[in-house]
């Protein structure tokens, strides 16, 4: 039976269900948990091919920015269909993408946070009255773990300087964003992702965020040798503009850390506009519009 992915907001089970689903259809797609969240969960990642290098995309390390895990699913159940039959998705052979090497999807990194921003106090199990009066019993524009800490603002890449910055604009401690922890890598998704780069050979990784529609591509000016062609590659296929991070949004983060340790390309992808939570409608025209750009790079 074929497994559909609709522009819906699916919750953390929902979710479980669908990877479930398309692993059941495609016996080629292969999932493992990569580490355990703050409250338990299995933190789910999905690997085509066996090449011991591979390349990383990740989404929903943000809970609010759910909608990027439902686009990065709909992508890997058609990236599957396409391998399945033999044939092309957005003019790529499939099949031919894939010789050599291996990609990783990690599509939510952070599913206890996707699950408060979604379901509020009820998604935050025993956890709620503390959660509550960190932001006020408003969780719409939650975007961190279930213990207050931004994710993306947890990884060692100027998370120091970070830290300063964050009191500075007074987020001195957990809260629904933008506090980076007591120190790097505090969190298990944070360590759950750095060790798996550190135990596999990456080519580079692709971070799905939401919104803006750019593209973050550079650290510190660090030479990745191929980064800044690949950023144009991309942006030139998703319409997407080249963008340099600033205050807040500089250090931290997935992609800087990335960067950083290995000197290999990392990416941060801005899809869609609006506010967050965007709604799952979006999903659709965003899909279209990166779709190419995620099969580009399975060829870089």
């Amino acid at each position: 039976m074929k497994t559909i992915i609709k522009n819906i907001d699916y919750d953390c089970n929902s979710f479980d269900v669908l990877l479930r689903d398309l692993t059941a259809e495609f016996s080629f797609l292969k999932m493992t948990s990569i580490g355990k969240t703050v409250m338990g969960r299995s933190i789910k990642a999905l690997r085509l091919g066996d090449s011991e290098e591979c390349i990383l995309y990740t989404a929903a390390i943000h809970g609010s920015e759910r909608i990027t895990a439902t686009v990065l699913l709909r992508f890997i159940a058609d990236l599957c269909e396409a391998l399945q039959s033999s044939s092309r998705l957005s003019d790529v052979d499939a099949r031919h993408a894939l010789t050599g090497k291996s990609i990783i999807f990690v599509p939510m990194v952070n599913p206890d946070g996707c699950e408060i921003s979604l379901k509020g106090a009820l998604g935050c199990g025993t956890l709620a009255g503390r959660l509550s009066r960190l932001c006020n019993g408003n969780f719409t524009n939650w975007n961190a773990n279930a213990r207050g800490v931004d994710l993306n603002h947890n990884f060692d890449a100027g998370w120091k300087r970070l830290h300063d910055l964050e009191r500075q604009e007074g987020y001195f401690g957990p809260g629904p964003t933008r506090y980076g922890g007591s120190h790097p890598e505090s969190e298990p998704e944070t360590a759950a992702l750095v060790e798996l780069c550190r135990r596999l050979t990456v080519r580079y990784v692709m971070c799905l965020h939401s919104q803006g529609e750019v593209i973050y591509w550079d650290y510190n000016g660090i030479d990745t040798c191929r980064g800044r062609k690949m950023a144009e590659i991309f942006a030139a296929s998703s319409g997407y503009a080249l963008d340099v991070p600033t205050a807040l949004a500089t250090g931290g983060g997935f992609k800087d850390w990335f960067i950083e340790e290995f000197h290999r390309p990392g990416f941060t992808i801005e899809v869609g506009k609006g506010k967050n939570p965007l709604p799952p409608s979006a999903g659709e025209e965003i899909y279209h519009k990166i779709q190419e750009m995620l099969m580009l790079g399975l060829l870089m």
